[in-house]
């Protein structure tokens, strides 16, 4: 294997270096790609790279909503069981035969949901894809909000389903196409990744169920965070019994990294055998499964740290309202600036960088072509200093970029249903 000297500017990101035995075919499209993004559109530099944040920085840039990373508690479960089990056995989870943590983890989070039972996946992503995988089909459409989760579309691209996309939170758009289409399947996030905004969970279901549908719906961003003991926003809104399935990420809330789908016991067992990620990915490891089972505990008695992140996520989206920043889809602690391309996202991001704020971004294929946002994923450890310097920061933007990105901005030509600023 043959490699050119490699490039050593840390200030641009187009490296030289290549593997001479590949095919055209594989070289033509990775030069394409440096080419036509990375020096055309980023610049020449990694669009994801950004200044390095320091201690005074604002972090808004993960999805640990709790702040559960250093909870004593939740380590202390990992690493008593790291030290008694070691890392598990390296297997899929389908060979497991008698007692084991996972088993005993899915029936406590089974009891928090008020379910019948829960299957552990390695990740939200094959959560997704292993449910609509296993219950879709060439048969039976799919039936997605535009703005669900990629994973979603690809568990019905890997089941041959057909696809039909309605408009984002449209009610009338999904019955328009299940009156067309019949009975199958809806596809939606409760608290939507990209821009915050809140599905109309109760809308859907009755729709839904006049067409005979099933319901899969994604709390990844939702659980923990929402509800009574944070059990997310089916619960919260009494549909429990009449969503047939949830999915979620277990990074986010509960700051792991796992899934879960909850479904009844025979589902479950048809899963274990048909879901090529529960099949073909080996099992959580014991560790993590033993901070699960700590973690619910510990979810329960959150409800001030809840309750607080709803109180920051308010200020701050007040305050940016009152700015004149168009956050007015979000109605949750995600907090998105609408910034256009790829090239203009990246000056938000230094902009607010420079400013000691420092969230992601989001671009394709997590947004369309010309709608990168710049997402702030909201924490319960800011506090009324940090809510001033975030809003400083934006105001800092507002003053740098002016009518450079419109869609950052509220249209003054519109009229808009503004919250009170508490």
């Amino acid at each position: 294997m043959i490699f050119k000297e490699k490039n050593t500017n840390k200030n641009s990101w187009n490296p030289q270096t290549k593997q001479e035995n590949i095919p055209n075919f594989i070289t033509n499209k990775v030069d394409n790609f440096y080419t036509e993004r990375v020096l055309k559109k980023w610049h020449g530099r990694n669009i994801m790279k950004g200044k390095l944040p320091n201690n005074n920085s604002i972090l808004v840039h993960d999805n640990d909503y709790l702040c559960l990373s250093g909870n004593s508690e939740i380590i202390q479960s990992q690493q008593k069981c790291l030290t008694g089990k070691g890392n598990g056995q390296m297997m899929s989870a389908i060979f497991y035969n008698g007692e084991n943590l996972q088993e005993t983890f899915e029936e406590k989070m089974a009891n928090f949901l008020g379910v019948e039972d829960v299957l552990t996946t390695q990740s939200g992503w094959n959560a997704n894809v292993g449910l609509i995988q296993s219950i879709a089909g060439p048969e039976i459409p799919v039936y997605i909000d535009m703005c669900t989760h990629m994973s979603l579309w690809e568990g019905a691209k890997s089941a041959g389903s057909k696809i039909i996309p309605f408009a984002h939170n449209d009610i009338r758009h999904l019955e328009k196409k299940l009156k067309r289409y019949g009975p199958g399947i809806i596809a939606v996030d409760s608290i939507y990744s990209a821009d915050g905004d809140i599905c109309p969970l109760k809308d859907i279901v009755e729709v839904g169920e006049k067409y005979g549908c099933a319901f899969v719906v994604d709390e990844s961003h939702s659980l923990g965070t929402i509800g009574t003991e944070g059990k997310g926003l089916v619960a919260e809104l009494g549909l429990t019994n009449r969503v047939h399935f949830i999915t979620s990420s277990l990074s986010k809330g509960f700051c792991t990294r796992a899934g879960i789908i909850t479904c009844s016991s025979r589902i479950k067992g048809y899963m274990t055998y048909t879901s090529l990620p529960a099949i073909f990915s080996s099992a959580v490891n014991p560790h993590d499964l033993a901070g699960l089972i700590k973690t619910i505990d510990v979810i329960r008695s959150m409800s001030s740290e809840r309750e607080k992140l709803a109180k920051i996520s308010n200020k701050i989206r007040n305050g940016l309202l009152n700015l004149g920043f168009d956050v007015t889809a979000s109605k949750s602690h995600i907090i998105s600036l609408l910034s256009g391309t790829e090239s203009t996202v990246m000056l938000v991001r230094d902009i607010l960088n420079s400013h000691g704020v420092f969230g992601s971004i989001f671009m394709p294929p997590a947004t369309t072509q010309k709608k990168s946002l710049y997402r702030l994923s909201l924490n319960a450890s800011l506090n009324d200093d940090d809510i001033e310097k975030i809003l400083n920061a934006c105001l800092a933007l507002k003053n740098e970029v002016g009518d450079l990105i419109p869609d950052l901005f509220l249209d003054r030509e519109k009229s808009y249903s503004l919250p009170k600023v508490s």
